[in-house]
């Protein structure tokens, strides 16, 4: 009796082992496929993700796996984003994550950094901020702001100063408010470290990366 439900357990768990493989599986980006169904993406943050205006954040090269999480976030109703309101509630995982890989198969373009800002944003991004425990930038982005795809940290270097601040912002909000941004994980990292940012140190840490590439 004992060796017949191990064998069924075996069995169940093996089934539950292929059935999440398969998922993964599924989940995995065709970019080729997902140029066709970002054509609609293209007009707010460009055809190849290198978007023209401030307020719509550079997708390309924003990695693949961030850049599917956020959208599932924001179609599921996670993250409001009120400029996003409509344009993936109808979307699957699989075209969100053909999306993803379409963009982040894009190069991105970078911005001009505002040169009085730049050297506290290197301080803050390379170094934090001891005093109010604000950890250093380039463990999660990289010395060159091109993140951690695999860990889902997104590459920040060449994205628009104006947006990344305002993510900022509302990262700590959302340490205290839920109404700010809180999908930076259970451990905060994102609504912690913002939190004991000041606003010029926000401005000059976003115009700095901005700069990167």
């Amino acid at each position: 009796m004992k060796k017949l439900l191990v064998l069924r357990a075996f069995i169940v768990g093996a089934v539950v082992s292929t059935a999440s493989v398969q998922a993964a599986e599924i989940l995995k980006g065709d970019p080729v496929a997902g140029e066709q169904k970002a054509v609609a993406c293209g007009a707010c943050h460009g055809a190849d993700g290198n978007s023209a205006v401030a307020m719509f954040p550079k997708l390309a090269g924003l990695g693949e796996k961030y850049l599917l999480k956020q959208t599932q976030y924001i179609r599921d109703g996670v993250r409001p984003v009120a400029q996003m309101a409509g344009q993936v509630d109808n979307m699957s995982d699989q075209d969100l994550a053909d999306i993803a890989a379409y963009f982040d198969s894009q190069p991105r373009g970078v911005e001009k950094a505002d040169p009085e800002l730049v050297a506290l944003g290197e301080k803050v991004y390379r170094a934090g901020v001891a005093e109010r425990n604000v950890a250093a930038c380039i463990a999660c982005h990289g010395a060159r702001g091109a993140g951690n795809a695999p860990a889902g940290f997104p590459a920040l270097g060449g994205q628009h100063a104006d947006y990344v601040a305002s993510q900022l912002k509302a990262y700590r909000k959302g340490y205290e408010d839920p109404t700010g941004r809180v999908t930076g994980g259970e451990t905060k990292i994102m609504r912690s470290n913002a939190f004991g940012l000041s606003d010029m140190e926000i401005e000059a840490v976003a115009a700095y990366v901005s700069g990167l590439n």
